[in-house]
């Protein structure tokens, strides 16, 4: 395997060492509402500072009116993507009478869901930053190892949202499994960069894909949940330290 491949995979497992921190973590909601909250800073920066602007470079630059019909058809396609996928998850109907166990069960389905669907995302981003990884540290080194902690960095706390939102609905060794799919997807885009050679346009439309599935994860899987929390420390805390994880991880990169 050569320098710029074991870079995709190692990039990729800081999800999986995120997955094992919130592991480690104690199991209570403080913990929970922290993740989600940090998660939706990083989601909404990573859309705004860092997608947005490569759709922009890659579509619209060179062609405006064609690269912003394809950079919007894109987004279409995205949400309507994750949107239908979202639906084939199963909803499992709970028979339990008590109001607070109902509401317990309903909650846990959500955030199972919030999980699911983020992996799903995330496993086409991780192709496309492991495509763009490889590339980079084939040709630069220096700037692909930096670029390497940088998505690192935003990659950690994805994993802690995948564990936290999916340990009341899943056992250890599934969460497990599930996390280290999605961390192994940046070496498949990097295999794929290695074997095929990839177009600006393509790229372009597989980010604005990208973009338009985390909008709906941002607006109809976290936002819903973050209203609900009641700590408002805790809500804006991780927020903003998810922002600032973002934003130290387009420093490196």
């Amino acid at each position: 395997m050569n320098i710029a491949l074991l870079l995709t995979l190692l990039v990729g497992l800081f999800i999986l060492i995120g997955t094992l921190i919130g592991k480690l973590l104690k199991n209570n909601n403080n913990i929970l509402n922290f993740s989600i909250s940090m998660s939706f800073g990083v989601i909404v920066a990573l859309s705004l500072l860092e997608l947005f602007p490569e759709v922009i470079e890659h579509l619209v630059m060179n062609n405006f009116v064609e690269g912003i019909i394809l950079s919007l058809i894109g987004i279409f396609l995205g949400f309507i993507i994750l949107y239908h996928l979202d639906a084939l998850i199963p909803h499992h109907e709970h028979s339990d009478h008590h109001h607070h166990h109902k509401n317990s069960n309903c909650n846990n389905e959500h955030l199972k869901h919030i999980g699911i669907v983020t992996s799903i995302a995330l496993i086409l981003h991780n192709i496309i930053e492991g495509m763009g990884l490889y590339v980079t540290a084939s040709t630069e080194l220096n700037v692909g190892l930096m670029l390497c902690i940088g998505i690192g960095l935003h990659n950690l706390p994805m994993g802690l949202v995948i564990e936290s939102t999916l340990r009341n609905e899943y056992k250890w060794k599934k969460i497990f499994i599930i996390s280290l799919l999605v961390s192994l997807s940046t070496l498949l885009g990097g295999l794929i960069a290695c074997l095929f050679e990839t177009t600006d346009a393509l790229m372009g439309l597989l980010l604005s894909v990208t973009l338009g599935m985390l909008i709906y994860i941002s607006f109809v899987e976290l936002l819903p949940q973050i209203t609900n929390i009641k700590d408002k420390k805790v809500k804006y805390l991780g927020f903003f330290i998810g922002i600032i994880i973002l934003v130290i991880s387009l420093i490196f990169g």
